[in-house]
């Protein structure tokens, strides 16, 4: 019998008769060190040690029950003892599910069904899982909606669902059965961000709008949103591979961020996770990849006790150790055989630009298979909006704020995706959630890759960047626009020199400095895209005319595009 075998057997019943004490004294202190004991003693003092087993499955529909409950109710903290989930700092998966946000805002989206094209965007830009997609055949649903009883209520069902040519018209002229197209709000989740209003609207759909929560009107949404959950699945035939935002249609693998995360309204970073787990879920399951995450936002509206928003396993050490503590879990995986498994190390801009800089570069040089997601918000987003090496000149932080001697930040940005692609073998993207092909495309090649892998993304942050909660990806895709932040991809196994390796497709105007765009004669430069966000809006006069320190940002920006661009051979 192995040693930790037969320490755990003799643990099961615990020998008082040499310890120097009367057991009856100490049978429910469980906490104290046995008098005059050795430290072996103490491990096996236990009365009880059945103490230290945990069901998991009892456990999880006790927490849902009593602990959910009680926090549900405003009254967890006061009412529930410790236990030893708690001791062991144990959330069960999936728990933000349970969470109700219908409180918060004075207004939901309202679908328009005639308008809708079923293009997924706004289910895929959702920072919180509230608006869901769903195709399913027209004769399987009109058997579902046959069932309601109530006529009227069935009108309010059948108004959700729409003929799109993407899953009707195309597979019916297949000969396969046209599937009928819905999307639901999750009254519960939703928190008034507008963001699906916004990306809809950018594409010319309008299919979504915002209207205020009248006395009917959560009920009728949460009538709607049943219905929803007991149709079933969308049937596989009807989710294309293809179609890359199609992925969230795949309910058990893709959805397995559930909402009930504690982050802003319209948060770029939570948007980044619920893709990043889609696009890995969808290829190789749930259970086949977990999570390391660094302290930051992410951790902290991940894990507001006791709600968790993943349905993946996940772990948080430090701020400034993730991707070595990432290290840890991939060596004891490859003992395991688990050489498959995927494992993502998430941080942000603060856990992997500066404080954990030397880890990830130590990791990143390790060759071993690990990807990072870097949620570059520009600033340490959780501890107040402190600068760091990813804020863009000029920026106004604190550490670094505009006042008359000192205008912002004054350094340069430090471009970690440069770096990363300098350590041996190392794939490395940069990409933005509101990009969807781009970066699913990044987040899956990273996934196939055998080795270290890097994803830095941009993240809006709303109250840090100073801009409205409908406009993450809005800003997103002017930061791309406007070079501040431009996407490419470096696969090593794309060639043998970086010429070959790095590829800036997805960029608009790739061999040009700034970019036009249609319909007009005015390019957009980083003065346009500083211009639209309040963390730089003491640059400008009363004039709107830029402060030198922001002309010197943006000289800065159009070097790192020269330098992409020679780097990819177009320049």
């Amino acid at each position: 019998m192995a040693e930790t075998e037969k320490h755990e057997t003799e643990a099961q019943e615990p020998v008082f008769s040499s310890l120097d004490f009367e057991p009856e004294l100490y049978a429910h202190d469980f906490g104290r060190k046995s008098p005059g004991g050795t430290k072996e003693i103490h491990e096996i003092g236990f009365r009880d040690a059945s103490v230290l087993t945990l069901d998991v499955d009892q456990y999880v529909a006790d927490f849902n029950e009593r602990v959910i409950g009680a926090y549900n109710r405003g009254v967890g903290p006061v009412e529930l003892p410790a236990d030893v989930g708690v001791a062991r700092s144990l959330v069960p998966p999936g728990t933000g599910a349970l969470r109700d946000f219908s409180y918060i805002a004075p207004e939901i989206p309202e679908f328009i069904a005639e308008k809708c094209v079923g293009c997924m965007t706004c289910v895929t830009e959702c920072p919180d899982t509230a608006i869901l997609g769903k195709a399913i055949p027209e004769s399987r649903l009109e058997a579902e909606i046959s069932k309601i009883g109530d006529p009227e209520e069935q009108g309010r069902i059948r108004a959700n669902w729409v003929r799109t040519r993407k899953y009707y018209d195309v597979p019916a002229r297949k000969g396969r059965e046209g599937a009928m197209f819905g999307i639901f709000i999750d009254p519960t989740k939703c928190k008034g961000c507008a963001e699906c209003v916004q990306v809809c609207a950018d594409l010319g759909y309008h299919a979504l709008k915002m209207i205020p929560k009248e006395s009917d009107t959560l009920p009728r949404y949460r009538e709607s949103f049943n219905f929803f959950r007991s149709v079933g699945p969308t049937p596989k035939e009807y989710i294309s591979e293809k179609a890359l935002a199609d992925m969230m249609l795949a309910e058990a693998n893709a959805l397995l961020y559930v909402g009930g995360a504690g982050s802003c309204m319209g948060c770029g970073e939570a948007t980044a996770i619920r893709m990043l787990l889609a696009a890995t879920g969808f290829v190789y399951g749930p259970e086949n990849f977990a999570i390391v995450a660094a302290t930051g936002c992410n951790t902290v509206y991940g894990s507001t006790y006791p709600y968790n928003p993943f349905l993946v396993p996940w772990t948080n050490s430090l701020f400034e150790n993730a991707p070595a503590d990432a290290m840890g879990v991939r060596a004891r995986w490859n003992q395991m055989g688990w050489q498959d498994k995927k494992l993502w190390v998430l941080g942000g801009d603060g856990a992997m630009y500066d404080i954990g800089f030397q880890s990830l570069s130590r990791m990143l040089a390790s060759g071993m298979d690990i990807n990072v997601m870097v949620l570059d918000t520009q600033v340490y987003s959780n501890t107040g909006g402190q600068a760091s090496t990813a804020s863009y000149t000029g920026q106004d932080a604190k550490m670094a704020s505009f006042g008359r001697e000192v205008p912002g930040k004054q350094e340069l940005r430090k471009e970690i995706g440069l770096i990363a692609m300098m350590h041996p073998n190392c794939f490395v993207a940069q990409t933005t959630a509101a990009h969807i092909n781009h970066f699913y495309k990044a987040v899956m090649r990273a996934n196939e890759f055998k080795g270290p892998a890097l994803i830095n993304v941009y993240t809006t942050c709303q109250p840090e960047h100073g801009v409205a909660d409908d406009l993450s990806a809005a800003h997103a895709k002017l930061a791309v626009e406007s070079r501040a932040f431009p996407l490419f991809i470096y696969d090593p196994e794309a060639g043998d020199t970086i010429r070959e390796r790095l590829s800036l497709v997805g960029n608009p105007a790739q061999k040009e400095d700034w970019y036009t765009p249609p319909r007009s004669d005015k390019p957009i430069t980083f003065i346009d895209f500083a211009r639209a966000e309040a963390r730089f809006a003491k640059h400008f006069d009363r004039d709107g005319n830029p402060s030198e320190v922001l002309l010197r940002a943006q000289a800065d920006r159009l070097a790192n595009w020269h330098r992409l661009q020679e780097l990819a051979g177009l320049r």
